[in-house]
């Protein structure tokens, strides 16, 4: 049967004149803000004309664009049941109230890329990377995860690999199942790592972040058992609690119980796997979602905090809006051009295949109503690009003879003040070597040379942000050390949903194999898929703890374009459903991306495995680290024989799997091409893996708060505020509910 009819134009659009005045002011104070950055010829400009321009186009998008996309592409029907409703088994679905799903959403897929993406990408001037952070959520990053989120709930909770096998062949579907696996183990290793290395010897942060587990238990607990459905007061309790973690963290950080929470990189790995099993296994009501719901106030509260101090201070962005970088290609952060390599470092805050994982792993298993989904899916990506510029702001609001000082490696400004200095120089910038050791006093670090990956300059930004509206330079320090905690908190979440996103994951594939690991709250199959997936992330981190050049440090050149051509996988995959399901007209939402993202990645594997300059090239790495080791010379980073050996075998890795990487995606277009031009040529033969359509007996709202229909529909169910599973069994429309199978 067709899908329910979108709604009226006059009501999806649902302006009235005073609507239509307050959209116009939006418009215009986004525009506003886009024009000075756009028309800046050198000078310093306030920092809040960033904020405006990002604020006023997210608000724009998300009331027309993502509403565009819900209602006329996708066309969600409330009256339909999800898989939450459908296979609740209190396990891995279950019907979770839209706001901690918002807050489990958006903490398992903000992780690192956010925060350290865009200040290395910032070495190319702030406006490249505004651009992309901004327009590509709008139409690429949050359209690909309500998509995904979409398709994935329509076909209950299946992951990505396993839709792509599903709906695109065999062919590509099995070299989609093998790419999505491989990277997802090198994303989770890679987003451990930073985790490890803002963790160690950090009291502080290891007991706040610790006291989180047991608070998200009791929240759990709470909202399951003690009151269900009372989100708020659960939520009043646990900010409260959490409040009380951090600033106990303080304290234990100066009591005697510091050397009891101050754990080595080795301790801390043992301690996170052991974590990321549990959070697979258990219920995703006791600990997972409450946790990722609890760490969501933390970070959308100090992100909106930052905001404010924005607006409060006044900071000038003093990066210049592109520096020569961007077309020499030759910076000391990264080597290469603006385009493609803004695209790739910046991943998180624009557009991540990660986000495809968990919007097609733990979160369509648990959405209440298929008209959550662009709450959920769009606007939890536009929350994590505010992140993203807002990281922006903390990078460019800083010194940039500091900002080089601390993001350029050893091998470039060296080791002291004055030759940091001189190399700063040498770039274009000036600092002197007092106001390079003054910043790491102010901040109560010994040096900030080097601080290469990019969270200590988010850490400074933000501490510069924070101490100009409270305690001044005095609490500089102190918001400098809460910074690398909070970071720390940000990207804990994306390990623990990852993992279990990948035990899914491989639940499915094995499923084509031994059916019942497609029952994926299977305990066999959980308990063994867990252990494989915490196992390989598990063993590449403690390799690369363990050594400076083996492990995932060996794999870490591949994390963003791995992740960029993982969005690949997942645009081809909504493209082709799109078009299977009678939306050709609509393909475009997807495919427009795509075709970005297909160009975009292809050219930076391309340049990864061809490029004969060795900063570039993993190939001509390995070439000059071998002519190296023919004349027996010693090239940094490698100090000694042995480590040029290891150079030669990690760049040999990396471009291997690099063109392995490229050559599987483009089996999987070329693939999905294939069946979306059977699709249009022969429709009546198309077939959908679509689960049959069930009527839904749940009513809930669809956005943060109610509207008056809303309300209305909930009153006449019987119920509160909070929604839930109708009193009387019937749908509360007052028209016949439609099933839909395309």
């Amino acid at each position: 049967m067709p899908e329910p009819s979108a709604p009226p134009n006059s009501r999806a659009a649902g302006l009235t004149p005073q609507s239509i005045v307050i959209w116009s002011l939006v418009a215009l104070a986004g525009a506003a803000g886009w024009a000075v950055l756009a028309l800046s010829r050198g000078e310093e400009i306030s920092a809040a004309w960033m904020l405006a321009a990002a604020l006023g186009s997210y608000a724009i998008a998300y009331r027309f664009y993502s509403r565009f996309i819900a209602h006329r592409v996708l066309k969600v029907d409330k009256t339909r049941a999800t898989p939450a409703e459908r296979l609740d088994n209190g396990v891995d679905f279950h019907p979770t109230d839209r706001r901690v799903l918002f807050g489990h959403h958006f903490a398992a897929v903000a992780g690192a890329g956010p925060l350290v993406g865009p200040v290395l990408a910032a070495q190319m001037g702030y406006l490249p990377g505004t651009i992309w952070i901004i327009v590509g959520v709008i139409f690429a990053g949050a359209v690909q995860d309500m998509v995904t989120l979409f398709f994935s709930t329509r076909r209950d909770g299946r992951s990505l690999g396993q839709m792509a096998r599903d709906e695109i062949g065999p062919f590509g579907g099995a070299a989609a199942l093998i790419a999505v696996f491989a990277i997802m183990i090198i994303l989770l290793a890679v987003l451990a790592l930073v985790i490890v290395n803002a963790l160690a010897h950090s009291p502080w942060g290891v007991f706040s972040i610790g006291m989180t587990i047991p608070i998200a238990l009791f929240m759990g607990v709470y909202l399951r058992v003690l009151r269900p459905g009372r989100v708020t007061e659960v939520s009043v309790v646990g900010v409260a609690l959490l409040l009380l973690a951090i600033v106990a963290g303080g304290w234990v950080a100066e009591s005697s119980l510091a050397d009891t929470f101050t754990l080595e990189p080795g301790t801390l790995v043992i301690w996170m796997i052991v974590y990321g099993f549990l959070a697979s296994v258990l219920p995703v009501w006791m600990l997972l979602a409450p946790r990722d719901y609890l760490s969501t106030f933390m970070k959308v509260g100090t992100i909106v905090l930052l905001a404010v101090g924005v607006f409060v201070a006044l900071p000038t962005l003093k990066m210049p809006a592109v520096t020569d970088f961007a077309s020499r290609g030759d910076g000391p952060v990264f080597a290469g051009s603006m385009f493609p390599f803004v695209f790739i470092t910046i991943a998180c805050g624009a557009l991540s295949g990660f986000h495809s994982l968990v919007s097609s792993g733990t979160t369509p298993k648990m959405v209440q109503k298929e008209t959550q989904i662009r709450m959920i899916g769009y606007g939890a990506m536009l929350t994590e690009s505010f992140v993203a510029v807002m990281a922006m702001i903390t990078a460019s609001i800083i010194d940039p003879g500091l900002f080089f000082a601390i993001n350029s490696p050893a091998g470039v400004v060296g080791t002291t003040v004055q030759s940091a200095s001189e190399a700063v120089a040498n770039f274009g910038f000036t600092i002197s070597p007092d106001q390079l050791a003054k910043a790491a006093a102010d901040v109560e670090e010994a040096s900030l040379l080097s601080r290469t990956g990019g969270a200590p300059t988010f850490a400074l930004g933000m501490s510069e942000i924070f101490s100009a509206v409270v305690g001044g330079t005095a609490m500089k320090a102190f918001w400098y050390h809460f910074a690398i905690m909070f970071e720390a908190l940000f990207i804990l979440t994306t390990v623990d949903a990852g993992t279990r996103v990948g035990r899914f994951m491989l639940q499915d594939t094995l499923g084509n194999v031994y059916k019942p690991f497609k029952q994926v709250s299977w305990k066999p199959g959980v308990w063994f898929a867990s252990a494989v997936v915490v196992g390989g992330w598990g063993y590449f981190l403690w390799v690369g703890v363990h050594d400076p050049l083996g492990g995932i440090n060996q794999l870490f050149p591949l994390f963003g374009i791995a992740n960029q051509l993982l969005a690949a996988v997942a645009l081809a995959v909504c493209t082709t459903l799109l078009v299977k399901s009678g939306r050709l007209k609509w393909a475009w939402v997807t495919g427009v991306p795509l075709a970005w993202d297909v160009a975009v990645t292809l050219t930076a594997s391309w340049q990864k495995i061809f490029s004969d300059d060795p900063r570039v090239g993993f190939f001509a790495q390995r070439d000059k680290y071998q002519a190296g080791i023919d004349s027996g010379q010693v090239l940094p980073p490698a100090k000694s024989m042995d480590d040029m050996h290891t150079v030669v075998t990690n760049s040999t890795v990396d471009g291997v799997l690099s063109a392995l990487f490229a050559l599987l995606i483009v089996v999987v277009i070329a693939d999905a091409g294939r069946v979306c031009y059977r699709a249009i040529r022969r429709p009546a033969d198309v077939k959908l893996s679509e689960a049959p359509y069930t009527e839904s007996r749940i009513v809930a709202p669809a956005g943060l708060f109610p509207t008056a229909e809303e309300k209305a529909e909930l009153v006449a169910a019987g119920l509160g505020p909070e929604g839930g599973v109708r009193k009387d069994g019937g749908t509360g429309d007052e028209v016949p509910a439609q099933a839909g199978s395309r």
